[in-house]
């Protein structure tokens, strides 16, 4: 996401390269091809204009430490203002309730059904939720469907009343029933249109007065750009809605709407949705975001993710395994199985400083694990256990089985003994550290 506006930032800053200090002309080229790539990115004129304007404020009332360079100290300004530009705090959803109705809005094919389901999955597997999803669009059959299938993959329950017409009724029954049998959150997925209408207004604005939401939610595509920032003024003016979720951001390459949208509503963008996966949500973070258009990568988020999946007894019995040497194929696949729950590869990877730009032509499939997994799916249990088992005549029916040629199989093989080898010598390394640390004491 947001490839090309940050090689066009990157390249902007390269015109302070080789300056020694900051003066009113070459701040002025620079921001000049800043505004330019804020402009590309489908950001409007008066909101590039303004960040720019503060940029220059900023940088020519700065004196440069010799320690930094005014191209380093340009990029810090940058960052920071964007920071600000989209939110500078993350702001949580609110859920004081009890039970807590939150009531999404937004037009039809903006996402508003799947990141009900989304948000649903979050509030039960990261903040120990009841959750109850309740099917308020009477228009579309197939929305009420949808919904209750989401519902099933993630074991939460809907409310569906098939046979109602009337979407005020509907939310008042739900909302009863979710305190009857101890739901602590309802959320209401609504009608959309494919562009706003006074009967779609009226309609959710009824649902907003009968109900009384603690939190509205406006979903948006963040692919439409400029539109989706349009739209969420028309929302907002009408609803007055507390939070802003920018769906498909993942295939973004601009960033308009996640830079414009803050400051046109003056309303905190609170989750984005990046991929189809049901567990494919992230809290908003504006910094870690305009880390993530310079370049900077996002290590806080991807260690967040790592720890997600983090099993503090599996890795002691782990780490006492490798010290024995005992490592074998079901420990490998098993850690593979804990990378694949953190997300798409390509943008893990994108996380790490510097790997965004080094990452941008090459294609990653989500199923980059996949002949490694067919290849250890075809050992036998015994082979899986004790890798050394593996002789010539086992590799190529293992080669067979999985459909893969023998120098797959001795490739993967390689990689596990030096995967071995270099966890075992870190593993022990850690331990003798540890050891003349309590030694000095």
């Amino acid at each position: 996401m947001f490839e090309n506006l940050s090689e066009k930032l990157e390249r902007s800053f390269k015109l302070l390269k080789g300056q020694n200090r900051i003066t009113e002309i070459n701040v002025a080229e620079t921001l000049k091809e800043v505004r330019r790539a804020l402009l590309d990115a489908d950001v409007s004129f008066k909101v590039a204009k303004q960040f720019t304007d503060q940029v220059k404020e900023k940088a020519m009332g700065e004196n440069v430490l010799t320690a930094v360079s005014p191209g380093q100290l340009m990029v810090k300004i940058v960052h920071d203002e964007l920071a600000q530009l989209m939110g500078g705090q993350r702001v949580d959803i609110n859920l004081k309730g009890n039970p807590t109705v939150i009531l999404m809005s937004g037009l039809q094919g903006s996402g508003k059904t799947t990141f009900s389901a989304k948000l649903a999955n979050h509030l039960k597997l990261k903040r120990g939720k009841r959750p109850l999803m309740v099917a308020c669009d009477v228009y579309r059959p197939a929305a009420m469907e949808q919904l209750r299938v989401l519902g099933e993959q993630i074991d939460v329950d809907v409310f569906v009343e098939i046979d109602s017409k009337e979407p005020v009724k509907i939310a008042k029954k739900a909302i009863a029933f979710a305190k009857e049998k101890g739901h602590d959150v309802v959320l209401i997925d609504t009608a959309g249109r494919l562009a706003i209408d006074e009967q779609m207004m009226n309609e959710i604005a009824a649902i907003k007065d009968a109900v009384s939401p603690h939190e509205i939610l406006f979903v948006v595509d963040a692919m439409t750009g400029q539109d989706a920032v349009n739209t969420a003024k028309s929302f907002n003016d009408r609803l007055n809605f507390d939070g802003v979720i920018l769906t498909k951001l993942d295939g973004d390459t601009r960033g308009g709407a996640a830079l414009t949208i803050k400051t046109v509503v003056n309303k905190p963008i609170k989750f984005v949705g990046l991929g189809e996966k049901l567990d494919a949500l992230d809290i908003f973070y504006p910094e870690r975001m305009a880390d993530r258009i310079l370049g900077m990568g996002d290590i806080v988020s991807l260690v967040e993710r790592a720890q997600e999946q983090f099993d503090e007894e599996e890795a002691k019995k782990l780490q006492k395994k490798i010290a024995k040497d005992q490592f074998n194929f079901n420990d490998f696949i098993g850690q593979i199985q804990q990378i694949k729950k953190m997300g798409n590869m390509k943008e893990l990877l994108g996380m790490i400083p510097g790997m965004g730009k080094m990452m941008k032509d090459i294609d990653i499939d989500d199923n980059a694990f996949k002949a490694i997994e067919a290849i250890i799916q075809s050992m036998t249990p015994a082979e899986r256990e004790t890798p050394a088992l593996i002789n010539g005549s086992r590799r190529k029916r293992i080669a067979a089985g999985s459909g893969n040629d023998i120098q797959a199989v001795n490739r993967l093989i390689k990689q596990f003994d030096d995967t071995r080898k270099i966890m075992k010598m870190m593993t022990t390394q850690g331990r003798q550290g540890m050891a003349k640390m309590m030694k000095r004491r």
